[in-house]
């Protein structure tokens, strides 16, 4: 395994204990709250899961979407910003009255909403370096660059047997 592989791995285990660690900090002060509301135990138990889990469904969603090219989309982000918000107050509304405790208790929800994202930009990086390396792989001279003596400086689609179409069907070279 060469270094920078390595080092990527290295990075990724990193984040994922500390996010592992900020989500069972985070999970017992939302549980706290619901308790202290009066929600019997089965279902407090479940609402930390409910918060952060739309966190991860969100940030997943948005993961999709980079991989398959796309904007993420405005409901994505808007669970993302809410879910991340409501974790927060969930967290501080358990601590003491003081500046410290608030700031002791916000903490976890940062650090597993940050180490969350942190990690889904590392695999955006690597989804957007996949897919570069796949089309060149795809089509190693089928591109010209404008500026590499081609003519009129048009960029030429690679001829194939035939090419899909937004729609599924096919056409044929000549179509071109």
């Amino acid at each position: 395994m060469d270094s920078s592989r390595w080092s990527r791995w290295t990075t990724i285990a990193a984040v994922l204990m500390l996010a592992g660690i900020a989500a069972v900090v985070s999970y017992s002060h939302m549980y706290e709250l619901a308790l202290r509301h009066g929600e019997p135990e089965w279902r407090a138990a479940l609402f930390p899961l409910s918060v952060d889990g739309m966190i991860v469904g969100a940030s997943m969603t948005l993961l999709s979407s980079a991989r398959h090219g796309r904007r993420g989309g405005l409901l994505p982000w808007t669970l993302l910003i809410i879910c991340s918000g409501a974790s927060l107050a969930a967290n501080v509304a358990v601590a003491d009255p003081t500046v410290w405790s608030r700031i002791i208790h916000a903490r976890p929800s940062f650090a597993l909403i940050g180490a969350y994202e942190l990690l889904m930009r590392d695999f955006r990086t690597a989804v957007k370096s996949v897919r570069t390396a796949s089309a060149y792989r795809r089509y190693p001279s089928g591109f010209r660059s404008p500026s590499a003596g081609g003519g009129d400086g048009a960029v030429r689609r690679p001829r194939a047997a035939h090419r899909y179409t937004r729609r599924g069907r096919t056409e044929s070279p000549c179509a071109a």
